[in-house]
């Protein structure tokens, strides 16, 4: 399906639009790739596809939920500009 510019202002005047004669050109030859675009997707074999009502009905893989006590705190302070007694030393911001 492509669209021609009379189609384009009968958009733009429903949308109450106002399109410069450049804008109109330009919105054209988007709409139509957008147009050509979407013909792609319906070229795709979808046949063996079941439909998707619900992405809850599809199941995912699921990882083990494992806590790990890993004190990384030094690790972490490397990275500090300024460090005190192992916390993060900032300017005072409140008087």
């Amino acid at each position: 399906m492509k669209l021609d510019t009379n189609t384009i202002n009968k958009i733009a005047k429903l949308a109450r639009i106002k399109l410069s004669e450049q804008e109109s050109k330009d919105l054209l030859k988007d709409m139509n790739s957008i147009l050509d675009w979407v013909e792609q997707l319906n070229e795709v074999d979808t046949d063996k596809i079941e439909p998707l009502a619900n992405i809850s009905s599809s199941s995912l893989p699921k990882r083990k939920d494992q806590a790990e006590d890993i004190n990384s705190s030094d690790e972490i302070l490397q990275n500090s500009p300024d460090k005190l007694e192992g916390y993060f030393a900032v300017p005072k911001v409140v008087e």
